[in-house]
């Protein structure tokens, strides 16, 4: 607790979780692109999933609990910020500043809105409830058909839109993320400032293009039942 209570401790907090969140998302990625390889391998790895059981549930207390601290501190330290910040060092912090940056309150507010929709859509089947994979037919191994479920709700366009323009702010949010926690943890000075921010816009890219793929192709009709 006595971490929390200084400027230095919140930031510390901030990065270690945003670095578990943006480890959680490229794993997540990989397993979401099983759906390439076909029902077979989507449907696999979701009955992979389930069976674990309880460890999910656990596993997915702890992400909410990270995520949770990574917000409530992003926005403490944002405010923090803005009131300690005199107006007139105004146009000197904007030209040190870049649009990732400046708006990594309005991505993060907006990542946390599509996760909630993410959990409604496809965890807890509120959204779209007749294309959710308990009520469509299960596969021929009689592994619930996730991989119908996937491509029939990315085939409703609006669906899609929604996907790949969170999956933006996910790609401003993380570019800037990246660099911020490297910072904290003093790598992110010197002769190492450009290495950094191509590295940070590198994950960020690889999380952009491997997420949109996903609602793309299947509009696209590549990805198909």
């Amino acid at each position: 607790m006595q971490l929390t209570q200084s400027t230095v401790g919140r930031k510390i907090v901030m990065a270690v979780t945003g670095l578990i969140l943006i480890s959680f998302v490229l794993v997540h990625l990989l397993g979401n692109t099983s759906v390439f390889v076909g029902p077979d391998g989507i449907n696999a790895y979701a009955k992979g999933l389930h069976d674990l059981g309880p460890i999910v549930w656990i596993f997915r207390l702890v992400m909410l609990a990270t995520f949770g601290l990574h917000i409530i501190f992003g926005i403490q330290l944002t405010l923090e910020n803005r009131a300690a910040t005199p107006s007139s060092y105004a146009v000197k912090k904007l030209s040190r500043a870049n649009f990732a940056s400046e708006s990594m309150i309005i991505s993060g507010l907006v990542l946390l809105a599509f996760v909630v929709y993410h959990i409604l859509h496809f965890t807890m089947h509120v959204t779209n409830p007749e294309i959710s994979a308990s009520q469509l037919p299960v596969d021929a191994l009689s592994r619930p058909d996730v991989f119908s479920m996937v491509v029939l709700s990315f085939q409703k366009f609006i669906v899609s839109l929604v996907y790949v323009a969170s999956m933006v702010f996910l790609f401003l949010h993380v570019s800037h993320g990246f660099q911020s926690f490297l910072q904290t943890f003093g790598l992110n000075n010197g002769p190492s400032l450009p290495v950094v921010g191509k590295v940070s816009k590198g994950v960020a890219l690889v999380l952009l293009f491997g997420y949109i793929s996903i609602p793309i192709l299947i509009i696209a009709g590549i990805v198909k039942i």
